[in-house]
């Protein structure tokens, strides 16, 4: 593994005389790299005999406890990005970096917590044995990592259903469920896959607070894919809208509603701002004179 990118440094403005009267040096102080760099990155796969290109020359980042949500239309690339980021799919050309290093498919394996559209929770394991799940991959006994997980139910909003099976939980305490296995993985990066999609839109949006809640406690760098601009503008520090196939950035949008969020937060000017820009840039309304 090699060091990926350059790092910036800020030097003093003054240069004082150190102990023997000489002019001290600089000092400099190296500033931490993103916790995920993607750059030029091409991904292709088969499908009929024909090979099809689902990401194009695709460049940005993700910095140290950013919320960042990708919005684009159906089989642009979103869902193979995470793919590819979590190390399950390789790339044709390019390079990904997790905390500064440049690294292979399998060494990406097991440096990001991934948590799909749909829950997959086993339905022969109780929900605290399948959150603990994430430490048991990670070598935890498994008496040890059901206990740990057990823990945290109060604070995910499951107290008193460690023992409950997945059939016997609503579609939002799967997902919470879900979650805390994911965040149990304990890695700086989580990658969600429209974790709400399947939800009603009630519940969505009580998910949606809930997880800014538990987002802002634990402070990860979140990637997270969405077909919903409400949703995007609601939880992300920037949105990036990906074009139609192959995925490319047709427009990044830095979200400048102030946090923490309220629901009411959705007819400020900011809010309707920023949502008449994404869906200018994602083709579904004309954006008239600034």
């Amino acid at each position: 593994m090699r060091q990926f990118g350059a790092f910036n440094h800020a030097t003093r403005p003054s240069r004082p005389l150190d102990a023997t009267g000489e002019v001290a040096k600089p000092r400099t102080r190296r500033l931490a790299p993103p916790v995920l760099e993607i750059h030029h990155v091409t991904a292709t796969y088969e499908e009929g005999g024909r090979t099809l290109t689902a990401l194009s020359n695709l460049t940005f980042d993700v910095g140290s406890g950013e919320f960042v949500c990708l919005i684009g239309p159906s089989g642009s690339g979103k869902s193979t990005l995470l793919d590819v980021i979590a190390g399950l799919t390789a790339v044709d050309h390019g390079e990904i970096a997790l905390g500064g290093e440049t690294l292979t498919t399998a060494e990406r394996l097991g440096r990001s917590a991934y948590m799909r559209q749909r829950d997959l929770l086993l339905p022969w394991r109780t929900a605290a044995e399948n959150a603990g799940l994430a430490l048991e991959v990670r070598g935890m006994p498994r008496k040890s990592a059901v206990a740990k997980a057990r823990e945290r139910f109060p604070e995910f909003g499951l107290r008193g259903f460690a023992d409950a099976y997945p059939v016997q939980l609503s579609g939002g305490m799967r997902q919470r469920v879900a979650f805390l296995r994911t965040v149990l993985a304990n890695q700086p990066l989580l990658l969600l896959d429209e974790p709400f999609g399947a939800l009603d839109a009630l519940t969505r949006a009580e998910m949606q607070a809930w997880l800014l809640e538990h987002w802002q406690q634990e402070q990860s760098a979140v990637l997270l894919v969405t077909h919903d601009v409400d949703e995007a503008i609601f939880l992300g520090d920037r949105v990036v809208v990906f074009t139609p196939r192959p995925g490319q950035i047709a427009h990044e949008e830095r979200i400048t509603v102030p946090r923490p969020r309220r629901r009411s937060m959705v007819t400020s000017e900011a809010f309707v701002h920023h949502k008449a820009v994404i869906l200018a840039a994602l083709g579904l309304i004309e954006q008239g004179p600034a």
